[in-house]
């Protein structure tokens, strides 16, 4: 995940870059001469925190505060000052300052006054988009709120708009499919028929007679007329899944039938005009397959006229947590089962892992999970044996960063405690009453404990 975003405006170019240096390791970090530079700045690109002076010349730091407020009111704004006064951090306050740090500053202290300030931007950011912020969690059955995804909706809103062929390109398992109906269902087609076409499927001497039709007695066991998928479509979509599959003979037919608009069932001689959007996907690098000689060079550039790609889910951890609560809901309600989340450990391993079967493999992990649970959350133990042994890594990271804070912090705590428990029930052989008073607690207490984290006082005694 990219790092929190912070404006450092003074115009004492010294201070300036002491507060930049004290920053730079934890935080992408731009500065401003003055209060004009810095407000056209904010004009222009979104900050997380703005930490500026309050004396400098032109817009001094309280109006550059209103106006950091006024386009977007999550930026947190902490101000500098060497001229600290009771009314200023009254007026401070009141237009919504985070904190107020007097000169010469202390660099740990600015170091953990920003730290928070951005914490508490990131949690609002949070809280904004679980409060009802669905349109930037998805888009038609696709989810993920991540820039990657962002960036793929814009993409597949301008493809709908524009009646031309588009080429959707991506790993096995990112959802391509749901990508090409996304398309058709925004077009000016939705309401004719969305026809998906596997071209991995068909059998090699068929696909001219799947595709286009056949004629009766056109070959052996054409007992009669059949039109082909295109003509499914007929002024909808049809989508070619996988089209790099395409044996090349086939690749001619389809290259023409695009080029010409128009189609001949196998055995007939008259063309039939064709009115159809084509969508077409590959998880192969097509211009490899093309210098490889797999690929027909013509077919590849009349299928790449507006290409979108999906990224693989290793690109976007932070979208993990939200896919695996859609998909848990999902498959709960199939399998009518009553389950409420995920364990924060449980979450976390999920968040870990490295996914090279995209989205389509965390389904399937998701889903025999709701299958296998016995409580009323997804904990570790129902994760496949791959998942439940992945080890949380020992610093925080993309895969950490990528849990709700309460989430991170209660899987790191769940981890501790376990592993304390692990270590006091050792040293006292499994003795209760003496492990309880060492830890200064009740021994039902210690009880519970122990049940919570799964954990027998019988394991640690002698033999």
């Amino acid at each position: 995940m990219t790092a929190p975003r912070v404006l450092v405006v003074d115009d004492k170019e010294n201070l300036r870059r002491l507060m930049a240096r004290v920053l730079a390791d934890a935080f992408e970090v731009e500065e401003a001469e003055d209060g004009a530079r810095a407000l056209a700045l904010v004009a222009t690109r979104p900050y997380d925190v703005v930490v500026t002076d309050i004396r400098m010349p032109g817009a001094d730091g309280f109006e550059l505060l209103a106006a950091v407020k006024a386009r977007e009111p999550a930026t947190e704004v902490v101000l500098m000052t060497g001229y600290a006064t009771v009314s200023d951090a009254v007026r401070a306050m009141k237009l919504g300052a985070y904190d107020y740090l007097e000169k010469p500053f202390d660099p740990d202290a600015a170091l953990a006054v920003v730290t928070r300030a951005a914490e508490r931007k990131r949690l609002a950011d949070t809280a904004r988009l679980a409060a009802g912020a669905g349109e930037e969690d998805s888009f038609h059955a696709l989810v993920g709120r991540s820039a990657p995804m962002r960036a793929v909706y814009r993409l597949l809103e301008k493809a709908a708009a524009v009646d031309m062929t588009v080429l959707v390109a991506g790993e096995t398992g990112t959802g391509k499919e749901l990508a090409a109906r996304a398309i058709h269902s925004l077009s000016a087609r939705r309401e004719r028929r969305f026809v998906p076409v596997n071209c991995g499927a068909l059998p090699g001497e068929l696909v001219e007679s799947e595709l286009f039709g056949h004629a009766r007695g056109a070959f052996t066991g054409a007992a009669a007329a059949k039109p082909g998928l295109f003509q499914e479509a007929q002024g909808g979509t049809i989508f070619l899944d996988e089209v790099g599959e395409l044996p090349l003979a086939a690749q001619v037919k389809l290259n023409r039938a695009l080029q010409e608009k128009e189609i001949r069932r196998v055995g007939e001689t008259q063309a039939i005009p064709l009115d159809v959007r084509v969508v077409a996907a590959t998880h192969r690098d097509l211009r490899e397959e093309v210098r490889a000689g797999r690929f027909r060079e013509d077919l590849f550039y009349r299928l790449n006229v507006f290409a979108v790609t999906l990224p693989p889910l290793r690109e976007r951890p932070e979208d993990v947590p939200l896919l695996a609560a859609h998909l848990l809901e999902k498959h709960a309600r199939a399998l009518r089962r009553p389950l409420h989340g995920f364990a924060p450990e449980a979450l976390a391993r999920l968040a870990g892992h490295a996914w090279p079967g995209n989205v389509r493999e965390l389904e399937n992990v998701v889903e025999r999970a709701v299958a296998v649970a016995g409580g009323e959350r997804v904990e570790p133990g129902d994760l496949p044996p791959e998942l439940s042994a992945t080890a949380l890594p020992a610093t925080p990271g993309a895969a950490l960063a990528a849990l709700p804070y309460k989430d991170a912090v209660a899987g790191a705590r769940d981890r501790v405690t376990r592993e304390y428990l692990v270590a006091l029930m050792t040293e006292f052989g499994g003795n209760v009453t003496r492990a309880a008073e060492r830890a200064g607690v009740e021994r039902e207490s210690l009880h519970r404990l122990l049940r919570k984290h799964g954990l027998r006082s019988d394991d640690f005694k002698d033999g």
